[in-house]
């Protein structure tokens, strides 16, 4: 291509001197400014919201952009607070407002004064119609819920065999102890195809009628990704499936149709592995107890059954010829011993009584009662010995008697020149009354 297909001139340095008629940056964007300002009416503008920046100002900046082109964007604060949708990087609007040229760099931007959703505001709509039919036909009834099986050991899993989903699944299954057999239905989850492929799985499935639970699911995503899961013929294959249906689509915020219709909505794929884990654990675990009961009972049946065999050994062998032969030597023993105790106790009773005998009659023979008469004359006499007067006189006093052998009792008795007599323990003597 030369310069002459582009309908430009050549420049012909001979005929004027260059720069005599040179614009500055500044005049010549000033005219593009008032040029693109006052001429290009923009109208409506639809594509997705990138790089989205929310200013302290209020201000917001993002860029409009689609396969081929990209477009600056501002929408400064008085617009942003009127707005009642709210900007996010991947969100498809259509915006309306103007075209202005930011002279400090040269550039053009779109001044956005209107924003609204686009493909979301009418995916939304309708998913509330579809939603509105198929809950009219019945397929979103409380009655047809299905409970999930107590032991769940045979789980399909209809979704993309290479996303996230089914790995954290997976993981999860088998970090809580899950011992059941997985099967990972294959299927694209969004795109073209998606719904149809999704359905020909459950259906699929529900013909093999080999598994207790069926999950139906995905990661999370835009609406627009997790659509497939909207689709009526998905939502229809997930209600007339006969193996009841776990729904684990997106996140705990996303909501399908297919949730509805599924017996079960799990919050995640995540949650649903956590659902099944968890009634499986209780089961194991119930189990478990069953099994100790049931081995503690027949332990002591056993013990029980023992205990009643080793009596009725001890019975029958206490019934033998030999066995009665010993317990008669034994009571022959044991009378013999209780005789021989009760002749010791009656030989020792009989002398104990004729020891007491003995003793009663040695205390009453005559010989023993003379002695013990003789001991108290010889008492007595003792006494009398010791109050007799010549016991007086051998303690040193002195009986003195008068001429007609009377004792004188008083100094007064006594005469002078009558005789007297006095007894000493050793003799008597004669004296004779002095004045």
């Amino acid at each position: 291509m030369s310069w002459r297909d582009e309908g430009m001139e050549p420049l012909d340095l001979g005929r004027e001197q260059p720069g005599a008629d040179a614009e500055s940056v500044s005049a010549f964007t000033r005219r593009v400014k008032v040029l693109l300002e006052r001429n290009l009416n923009v109208g409506w503008v639809r594509g997705e919201v990138s790089n989205l920046r929310r200013q302290a100002s209020g201000h917001v900046y993002f860029s409009l952009k689609d396969a081929g082109a990209q477009l600056t964007c501002v929408m400064f604060r008085g617009d942003a607070m009127r707005q009642t949708v709210q900007l996010r990087d991947g969100m498809q609007v259509i915006l309306n407002g103007r075209v202005g040229v930011y002279e400090a760099r040269g550039s053009y931007q779109l001044i956005v004064r209107t924003v609204v959703e686009d493909g979301v505001g009418r995916l939304q709509r309708e998913f509330e119609a579809l939603k509105r039919r198929l809950d009219a036909e019945g397929l979103f009834a409380r009655e047809r819920k299905r409970a999930l099986p107590e032991l769940p050991l045979r789980v399909g899993f209809v979704t993309s065999p290479t996303g996230a989903a089914v790995q954290d699944f997976m993981r999860i299954m088998v970090r809580r102890g899950w011992k059941g057999r997985l099967v990972v239905l294959p299927a694209k989850v969004q795109g073209v195809g998606a719904a149809e492929e999704v359905a020909a799985m459950i259906a699929t499935a529900g013909r093999l009628a080999c598994f207790d639970v069926l999950v139906v699911g995905r990661g999370g995503g835009s609406l627009e990704d997790l659509w497939a899961f909207n689709e009526e013929v998905v939502v229809r294959a997930v209600a007339a499936c006969p193996v009841p249906v776990i729904s684990a689509v997106g996140h705990e915020i996303d909501f399908t149709l297919s949730d509805f219709a599924a017996d079960v909505r799990a919050e995640t794929p995540s949650g649903a592995a956590e659902l099944l884990s968890t009634a499986y654990g209780q089961q194991v675990d119930r189990l478990a107890i069953a099994g100790d009961g049931l081995r503690d009972g027949l332990r002591n049946v056993v013990e029980d059954a023992r205990d009643r065999v080793k009596n009725l050994k001890s019975r029958l062998r206490l019934l033998t010829p030999r066995a009665q032969i010993e317990q008669g030597w034994l009571r022959r023993d044991d009378l013999a011993n209780r005789l021989s105790a009760a002749l010791t106790s009656a030989h020792r009773e009989k002398r104990h009584a004729l020891q007491s005998v003995t003793r009663a009659f040695a205390t009453a023979t005559p010989q023993r009662r003379v002695e013990r008469e003789s001991q108290r004359l010889l008492a007595m006499w003792k006494r009398l010995q010791a109050a007799s007067p010549q016991s007086v006189l051998h303690r040193g006093f002195v009986i003195m008697r008068d001429a007609d052998g009377k004792p004188v009792m008083q100094a007064s008795d006594v005469q002078t020149g009558a005789g007297y007599e006095a007894e000493f323990s050793d003799g008597r003597a004669k004296l004779r009354g002095a004045e």
